[in-house]
């Protein structure tokens, strides 16, 4: 008996569970789909999807119909990071800036200390520093941890196991970005005046945050930095 279900490889396959309820139509699901995303403030993962809906439900296969639905909307179903969210048409913003908003400053080394991050996720303090050529304070990192635009991320094995940076799904969500491959260019970074041209790393001595921390004005953070 036992040759026999070694040779056969069907009879050592355990049989799939069989639902008691079937899935509602998909049409069903992609309504459930586009109400949990409306009523949600925050962007939600298909696992997240799915833990809301009947069993057997594909919040995935949802997701692809509901995003070709509102193609040419005024608002559009776009990915964040590993979830998804209903966002204002990029076309339709110009509708929402009679909103009153808050504005929050952003100091050059907290710009300069962001932008690091993003481009070199994930990342150490040190090297932040290294990159900056100046120290960087707490303060700053505080700031943009408050902010929940950058988040810890996992420890280098490395002496000392220092922990690196990250930046988080909020911080793409509030620059419409997908993932950070989407990030833009040195070039379009300059002309906001978000990077300058800074000798490289080791070529001048490493300075104490402060002397060049000065609050930048509204018109020196460009748009990218309202909140």
């Amino acid at each position: 008996m036992a040759e026999e279900m070694a040779q056969d490889p069907a009879a050592l396959t355990e049989p799939q569970e069989e639902s008691l309820f079937e899935a509602p139509p998909i049409g069903e699901q992609e309504r459930m789909v586009e109400a949990m995303l409306f009523a949600s403030a925050e962007p939600l993962s298909v696992r997240d999807l799915e833990s809301r809906m009947p069993h057997g439900c594909d919040a995935a296969e949802a997701l692809v119909h509901l995003r070709k639905r509102y193609e040419g909307r005024g608002v559009h179903v776009v990915r964040v990071g590993d979830a998804w969210a209903i966002r204002t048409a990029p076309d339709l913003g110009f509708l929402m800036q009679k909103e009153t908003v808050e504005m929050r400053k952003l100091s050059r080394a907290a710009i300069e200390t962001l932008a690091i991050i993003a481009y070199h996720q994930p990342v150490t303090r040190a090297e932040i520093e290294e990159i900056r050529g100046v120290s960087v304070s707490r303060g700053t990192v505080d700031q943009l941890l408050e902010m929940e635009w950058i988040r810890f991320g996992r420890r280098r094995m490395t002496p000392g196991r220092p922990v690196t940076f990250v930046v988080t799904q909020e911080f793409l969500d509030h620059f419409g970005l997908e993932n950070a491959r989407d990030l833009p260019g040195l070039k379009e970074l300059r002309s906001a005046g978000l990077l300058d041209n800074r000798p490289p790393p080791g070529a001048m001595p490493t300075l104490v945050e402060g002397e060049e921390d000065e609050v930048l004005d509204d018109d020196d953070q460009g748009e990218m930095f309202e909140d």
